[in-house]
């Protein structure tokens, strides 16, 4: 027989009243906050949203679903969770930033996501460039490198209808919290139950939205200058792409580069050593390549 998921007693809904006064206004840093039992994709609803209604999403906006059933990754790949078992979320911004900074913003998720799975319990979450938190493996008996995926992000920005004003921008994050192993798509991911942490999703939500507007703010302060800012540090810090050899996929494998990742440029593109010189890469699947 089945199991649903939707029975276990160890998956509670978020406590809504206790999350709304953590997070809203005047307390918290958001100035709306709307929790629903389930989404398609709370990164197009979101954004669907801002452009019907734009005067009723004030920044920053999280939306928020138990349950996520045609989620999307980078180019276009499909992503659900069952239900009460991971963080899925979406934050809107709009952040007072040039257009060529806003390649932070993945990034600057990535260090909010590290930083509430720290404050859960579980240490050392790295990010993958430019949209991936990892968890270092406990062992690669089975060959699949040292890491194992825990969170994704997706950013997206969303155009002022009238063309004036700062963009939006939609920045949402899936992390994994209770599945099961049976439960995630890939064997190179987890969750942070099994890496043995029993955590509350209304606790995670509350650090990875306060951290994410709060690194957001520090940028915005340095007007867009993540080194000024000691977010590049930070960034580098965590990073386990900087410093190892890489395979870029770009325009949709068409056009592959590899190379030694070296550090990320100021407008978060990320920057390889290559046998013919430096290369950027703005965009694409980057894949870790392992060393004999």
């Amino acid at each position: 027989m089945s199991h649903d998921p939707r029975d276990d007693p160890r998956r509670d809904p978020l406590d809504l009243p206790s999350v709304r006064r953590d997070l809203l206004a005047p307390a918290g840093p958001l100035a709306r906050l709307d929790v629903v039992e389930a989404s398609g994709s709370t990164n197009a609803d979101l954004a669907d949203a801002v452009r019907r209604a734009p005067g009723e999403w004030p920044a920053p906006a999280a939306l928020v679903a138990e349950h996520q059933t045609a989620g999307r990754g980078r180019a276009g790949r499909g992503w659900q969770t069952p239900p009460r078992a991971a963080l899925t979320v979406s934050v809107l911004l709009r952040p007072r930033l040039e257009p060529a900074r806003l390649g932070w913003l993945p990034l600057l998720a990535g260090l909010a996501v590290a930083r509430a799975v720290d404050a859960a319990g579980v240490p050392g979450a790295a990010v993958k460039w430019p949209n991936d938190v990892l968890l270092p493996a406990a062992d690669d008996a089975a060959g699949l490198g040292p890491f194992r995926k825990v969170a994704g992000v997706l950013a997206e920005v969303v155009p002022a209808l009238d063309g004036q004003g700062p963009a939006a921008v939609v920045v949402g994050v899936g992390l994994n919290v209770d599945q099961s192993a049976a439960e995630l798509p890939v064997p190179t991911a987890t969750s942070l139950a099994l890496e043995g942490a029993r955590a509350d999703r209304g606790a995670l939500l509350g650090t990875l939205v306060r951290e994410l507007v709060g690194v957001v703010a520090d940028l915005e302060a340095a007007r867009g200058d993540a080194d000024a800012a000691g977010l590049a540090a930070r960034y580098a810090a965590a990073s386990a792409t900087l410093g190892t050899a890489v395979r870029a996929e770009l325009a949709g494998g068409r056009d592959v580069v590899e190379g030694e990742a070296v550090r990320v440029a100021a407008d978060g593109a990320l920057v390889l050593a290559t046998a013919g010189g430096e290369r950027t890469v703005t965009a694409g699947d980057v894949h870790h390549l392992r060393t004999a």
